[in-house]
């Protein structure tokens, strides 16, 4: 089984910019899709953005534009970059397979505020 660990969130001013991490306990090298999910209060859990092995991304398109996603598979990592932050991408972020078959991680919070 696979553990994941996110970190890289905090409190940023509208605008800002925060660059999220993954980090996978083993290799992520043959899952086909990874991907970034976030849970805002009180609402479900939703998919933001993915990136399958061959670099291929797609993006919710509440994010199309701002967020951008890579991985390194040999690092067994994967990476969300989030520019232009708005309030409403307040949550709390995870990663995960695509569709999601691992143990969802502690997630990392993410605050966009004034």
């Amino acid at each position: 089984q696979v553990q994941l660990v996110e970190s890289g969130g905090g409190l940023v001013q509208p605008g800002g910019s925060l660059r999220l991490s993954c980090a996978a306990s083993r290799s992520i090298f043959r899952i086909n899709t990874m991907g970034w999910y976030r849970q805002p209060p009180g609402m479900q859990r939703e998919l933001v953005a993915g990136i399958t092995t061959g670099g291929v991304t797609n993006y919710a398109d509440s994010v199309q534009g701002r967020f951008t996603i890579s991985r390194d598979n040999a690092k067994n990592t994967v990476i969300l970059q989030m520019n232009s932050l708005k309030p409403e991408d307040t949550a709390v972020y995870y990663c995960n397979a695509v569709p999601s078959s691992f143990r969802w991680g502690q997630g990392t919070q993410v605050t966009v505020s004034s």
